[in-house]
């Protein structure tokens, strides 16, 4: 796929996707829950379907309705069946980490596998504190998929202090720590996304959690009935980065996006975009689903490079691609600090994010987990074809710079957006972009 100027700027309503991890959780924990849950607004990507076949694996109920809505009949904790087939998750570490939390705490054996990109990324931050309640585990070298796992049926609550910031692993620990007798603990040394500790609260589990030492520690009464619970899933920011720093770039564009969930551990970007002096307004504050939600209004804007702290990261881990890409049209230097957990996503994030740039004509560096972009307040030269390594992140982001750089930039494979962000070729076209297979 290739993108290009249009000659005009983006303009209109932009509806993106829902969020990709309140999706996953909804459907792990309605599955979970006793009774008939409905969730609205589901992202329909395949990592997500891949989540809702798991589940149905595990013997839940799962239907889409007329409506787009879907039902889930959960089983209740404890009453999963087990899977008669390998669980294969596609491309996604998000579904494969949580639901190996599921796995480790029911007495099943299952088998789980992904993508030739998901069997490359490493499960043993997940294994080690998993075992502690008692399951086995059996994987290849390095901790990596197919990871095969006995589950246990006396599950042992797990206390743990996550050795690096990570929402993934502090949701596996939390699930596994359901089906168990006694209160399961996680320190986590910075605070991460806590949706799982929303939706469990709102499924009608007992999370507390408190401040520790710059982080926080997350407490979860084990063997909870969980009711089944409506969930109206708000429009994910990860997704909502991409059309939002397109209109940033290119000149003469004014976009809205609606209904984008407000977590303030999810909107990293939007506050370093505003400290480069983008120009974002949020209206309509609400709540739904016990996730803030808001209406974004963003146009056009020349942007000024800063330094970016470490501790910004876990805030917008998944947006430091398309970051570097608006760093790129900034005039001046942008740091972006402390990122050594891109290194493990679907690809090696932080060099795939560099060879993007400089394949397109803007000057970079990495510093240790530091990544340096050179802007010159000008678009860059582009006419690059970003090889993407199978991570959709890098896609959109390549195509998001082909739209104000000076030259088209191509793609070397598409295919991968659809795990994320299904259509979003056709949506970015519809505000005025153009995008077209190369």
């Amino acid at each position: 796929m290739m993108s290009r100027r249009s000659g005009r700027g983006l303009a209109g309503v932009a509806r993106v996707p829902g969020d990709k991890s309140i999706s996953h959780r909804a459907l792990m924990l309605g599955a979970l829950a006793i009774g008939e849950s409905r969730i609205s607004g589901l992202l329909e990507g395949e990592d997500v379907l891949r989540t809702a076949a798991a589940m149905r694996a595990l013997g839940a109920e799962i239907r889409r309705e007329g409506d787009g809505a879907w039902r889930v009949a959960g089983r209740g904790i404890g009453a999963i069946t087990e899977p008669e087939e390998v669980l294969d998750m596609g491309n996604s570490g998000t579904a494969a980490r949580l639901l190996a939390g599921i796995l480790a705490s029911h007495p099943v054996f299952s088998v789980i596998t992904g993508d030739a990109s998901l069997r490359r990324r490493p499960m043993r931050r997940v294994i080690t504190p998993l075992a502690l309640c008692g399951a086995t585990f059996s994987a290849r070298a390095g901790g990596k998929m197919p990871l095969a796992i006995a589950g246990t049926g006396q599950a042992l609550p797990i206390v743990y202090r996550l050795p690096v910031a990570s929402a993934q692993v502090k949701s596996a620990i939390l699930l596994a720590g359901l089906n168990a007798r006694g209160v399961t603990v996680v320190e986590e040394p910075a605070a991460t996304r806590d949706h799982s500790e929303n939706m469990l609260r709102h499924f009608g589990a007992s999370v507390a959690v408190s401040e520790d030492r710059g982080g926080r520690v997350i407490e979860l009464a084990g063997q909870p009935e969980l009711r089944a619970a409506d969930i109206a899933v708000p429009g994910d920011p990860s997704s909502a980065a991409f059309p939002l720093v397109a209109a940033l770039l290119v000149p003469g564009s004014a976009i809205s996006l609606p209904g984008v969930g407000l977590n303030p551990l999810r909107t990293g970007l939007f506050a370093t975009l505003a400290e480069m002096g983008a120009a974002i307004t949020i209206e309509n504050r609400r709540i739904s689903g016990g996730e803030p939600v808001g209406d974004l209004a963003v146009a056009h804007t020349a942007l000024s490079g800063i330094d970016v702290a470490p501790e910004r990261a876990p805030s917008m881990i998944d947006e430091y691609p398309i970051l570097a890409v608006a760093a790129a049209f900034a005039r001046g230097t942008t740091r972006l600090r402390g990122l050594a957990e891109l290194r493990v996503k679907e690809s090696d994030r932080l060099a795939a994010t560099a060879a993007l740039l400089t394949g397109n004509g803007v000057a970079v560096e990495i510093e240790g987990d530091d990544l340096i972009v050179h802007g010159t307040g000008a678009p860059p030269p582009g006419g690059g074809r970003v090889a993407t390594g199978m991570d959709h992140r890098i896609a959109m982001s390549a195509l998001v710079l082909g739209l104000a750089a000076a030259a088209p930039v191509a793609v070397d494979d598409a295919r991968f957006i659809d795990t994320s962000f299904p259509g979003f070729a056709a949506l970015m076209n519809g505000l005025g972009a153009a995008m077209a297979p190369a």
